[in-house]
């Protein structure tokens, strides 16, 4: 039997054609479960946004989708805490201008340290998602997730803290870029412990 003229053509869809569909349709099913994990937030698109690029390595697995949260939002506050850090170094700490209000100066120190804070506390999160193992007790699972929350939340907590210090301060030009670079940060928090949160809810039912 003569070989078919379209066999050369079939097998050159198989070897070129369809790894390329595959792939394709891989990264929309990679993409689509970050979509959907993000709409479980507060801030989807930027949830989605920062988290695109992490499509063909999170396999689908909610516990490795929340690591990269938090990974990117550790970052982003170290980035902050040096954007902070030049700015204190550059002006001496006072703690009132005499009419007992607090200082521009003062309040920067403040949020520097509350950014350190979170920053500790991020890398708690960090810490424990690596060693995040499945034990086959969801009870040890639970224990280790609390951690994690609890650490998110109070890094959440510490940010507030740091732009609640600027309401009382006027007349300084850097407060609203401050705030507004500290409100980026909360909500990639907020969108971090969110994921966390889902992961959660996934192990259990």
């Amino acid at each position: 039997m003569k070989p078919s003229l379209h066999q050369p053509l079939f097998f050159f869809f198989l070897a070129t054609v369809l790894p390329l569909i595959l792939t394709v349709h891989s990264q929309s099913d990679d993409s689509d479960f970050i979509r959907t994990s993000c709409n479980t937030t507060l801030y989807p698109d930027l949830c989605f946004s920062s988290l695109s690029s992490f499509s063909s390595s999170v396999h689908n697995d909610p516990a490795l989708l929340a690591r990269a949260a938090i990974s990117i939002t550790l970052t982003k506050t170290l980035d902050l805490a040096s954007y902070l850090a030049n700015i204190t170094t550059l002006q001496p700490e006072s703690q009132d201008d005499g009419a007992h209000h607090p200082t521009a100066a003062a309040v920067f120190h403040d949020c520097f340290d509350n950014l350190k804070d979170a920053v500790e506390e991020m890398k708690g999160s960090m810490k424990q998602m690596r060693e995040l193992v499945s034990t086959g007790s969801l009870e040890s699972f639970r224990f280790q997730m609390s951690n994690v929350q609890t650490w998110l939340s109070a890094a959440l907590t510490d940010e507030e803290t740091c732009t609640d210090g600027f309401k009382d301060i006027h007349d300084e030009p850097r407060k609203d870029d401050i705030c507004a670079r500290v409100d980026d940060v909360k909500k990639m928090t907020s969108n971090a412990l969110a994921l966390v949160n889902r992961c959660v809810d996934k192990a259990i039912h």
